[in-house]
């Protein structure tokens, strides 16, 4: 237990960040999983702009690492190009 009022506004800021991050990678998983999961193309290029600029925005929040970020963004790329295929 924190014995300073600081450490308690610590603690509680801690926690609502914690549960802020998780919806965030939640969410960012979720976007990704649907764009590898379909197979049509026209559907893919449509998420595409929307997913990859969402990776960009948890890499510039810092919710996410950058090559974390880049690993996804290759991945979807490269689902993309196969599926317009």
């Amino acid at each position: 237990m924190p014995q300073h009022a600081s450490a308690v506004k610590r603690v509680r800021q801690s926690a609502t960040r914690r549960l802020r991050n998780r919806e965030h990678r939640s969410r960012m998983r979720t976007m990704v999983k649907k764009l590898l999961q379909t197979e049509d193309a026209s559907v893919a290029k449509a998420l595409y702009p929307e997913t990859q600029a969402y990776l960009d925005r948890l890499v510039t929040k810092g919710i996410i690492h950058r090559n974390k970020s880049a690993h996804y963004k290759s991945q979807i790329s490269l689902h993309l190009n196969n599926v317009a295929r």
